[in-house]
């Protein structure tokens, strides 16, 4: 076992315990996971997305031999590509998801042909091409590029400005408040919790944030005052909104396929054509987060995971385990920075848990009480949450860097190349595709790494 985790890849804890730690990392990846199909639109279910993660990850552990401790969720990288999709479908939007579908199946076949050629060739080609002067300040972009999402949600209920700049007065206190108090909770419960407690920081920390924000709720109901109101009770009276039935406790998520299967009658070879491009080009860029994600989860658990199971493994994983999941909830997914920060902060690397995870996934996407009580959690409450999941995805990053010689020039200016551009957010747009900042860091960084050693002779 490592010497800084609790549980090892093969460690299963105790039933009782395992389903808590799977409660905690489902909320870790939750908020981001159902994000993306409410940004998408077009009726989107993020039950569905719920479903397809959880599918998706099973799928993943699965090829990987259950020896990878992360879970996948649905991928931000995607969204202009899913949007895409149903841009181009125009008004069928039966066609949307059917393109939502296919584009999946593309971004995993470009997994599938990367993983073959791994395996044929190997890994060390990676290793030369990404070694921690240049890996390591790209993981610890990931967490710091996060930073902006995480106090956004901390000022979610926050008055703005006219330039979109949070203002710290009146209602935003109440939003800084219920996120500071979570902030805190899981910090004392991680760094001074024992047993149980130190496992399961968030889920104690949500519950605190969640409990603070009821008791604005409760004095704002109480005085009329509308801008105490934290808690949106929307996704539970959307339970009862046509009487109490067994929708109200059990429904079925709307799947992907199943509104897929009307928009072949609109399929065209010019449709297909416009998806792959839309998904294609990302998938690519997308490779480069897989490394980046799976080197960092590498050094938390002390065991290279590019070695065992092996690249291939975790590539064949992460594109099939994305497509399958696609067809039920429509979004491709990726592993997760806030599973593997999960990781991290509570140090239970159980494959089991993880495992557990994904079927709670499944079978909670059913649930639709379950599902309206994580609907309800205050933005403010999982802001306070993220800071230090984020937090840690930054600093797992800077520990990389730890053994390399800054006072090398080259060395010093390939970090410098990565960690601004990337922070600055230089990402680039070619037709349809966008390249994100943390990929266009990456490649920059590999180019001046490689000009700079090659110089030396190195």
């Amino acid at each position: 076992m490592a010497k800084n985790l609790v549980y090892d890849i093969h460690d299963k804890p105790k039933f009782g315990a395992m389903i808590v730690f799977a409660i905690q990392q489902l909320l870790a990846i939750l908020a981001a996971t159902i994000a993306v199909p409410a940004i998408v639109g077009n009726g989107m279910s993020a039950s569905a997305a719920l479903f397809g993660a959880g599918v998706g990850t099973i799928v993943y552990q699965l090829f990987t031999k259950f020896r990878s401790p992360v879970f996948l969720g649905s991928s931000f990288a995607f969204i202009g590509s899913m949007c895409a999709a149903f841009a181009g479908a125009g008004s069928f939007v039966a066609l949307g998801y059917l393109g939502l579908i296919l584009g999946a199946l593309f971004a995993g076949l470009v997994y599938v042909v990367i993983a073959i050629v791994v395996k044929l060739v190997g890994v060390k080609w990676i290793n030369k091409l990404m070694p921690p002067v240049v890996i390591g300040p790209t993981v610890a972009l990931i967490g710091l590029s996060l930073a902006g999402a995480a106090i956004k949600d901390v000022f979610s209920y926050g008055a703005q400005d006219g330039n979109g700049s949070f203002i710290m007065g009146g209602f935003s206190w109440v939003s800084f408040i219920c996120a500071m108090v979570t902030l805190f909770v899981v910090i004392l419960c991680s760094t001074y919790g024992k047993k149980m407690t130190k496992l399961i920081p968030f889920i104690i920390g949500i519950l605190a944030g969640y409990a603070v924000g009821m008791i604005f709720t409760g004095i704002g109901y109480a005085t009329g005052n509308d801008a105490l109101k934290i808690i949106d009770f929307a996704p539970f009276q959307a339970l009862v909104a046509e009487g109490v039935g067994v929708k109200t406790f059990i429904a079925v998520p709307q799947f992907t396929f199943l509104k897929a299967i009307d928009g072949l009658k609109n399929f065209s070879g010019s449709y297909l054509a416009t998806v792959a491009v839309a998904y294609v080009p990302v998938a690519f860029v997308v490779f480069a987060e897989h490394i980046a994600d799976h080197k960092n989860l590498s050094s938390i658990i002390e065991k290279e995971l590019l070695e065992d199971p092996g690249l291939h493994r975790t590539l064949l994983g992460d594109g099939v385990g994305s497509a399958v999941g696609a067809v039920f909830g429509g979004c491709p997914n990726t592993t997760y920075g806030e599973s593997v920060g999960c990781v991290a902060i509570t140090r239970n690397a159980s494959v089991a848990t993880i495992t557990t995870t994904a079927i709670m996934a499944l079978l909670i996407s059913f649930v639709s009480p379950f599902v309206a009580f994580l609907d309800s959690i205050p933005g403010c409450v999982m802001g306070g949450v993220c800071i230090t999941l984020y937090g840690f995805i930054a600093v797992s990053g800077l520990k990389m860097i730890q053994k390399v010689d800054l006072e090398d020039n080259a060395n010093l200016f390939t970090v410098s190349a990565i960690l601004i551009p990337g922070i600055g957010g230089m990402a680039m747009a070619i037709g349809k595709v966008t390249i994100t900042a943390i990929a266009c860091s990456l490649i920059l960084g590999i180019i001046v790494n490689i000009v700079l050693h090659r110089k030396k002779g190195e």
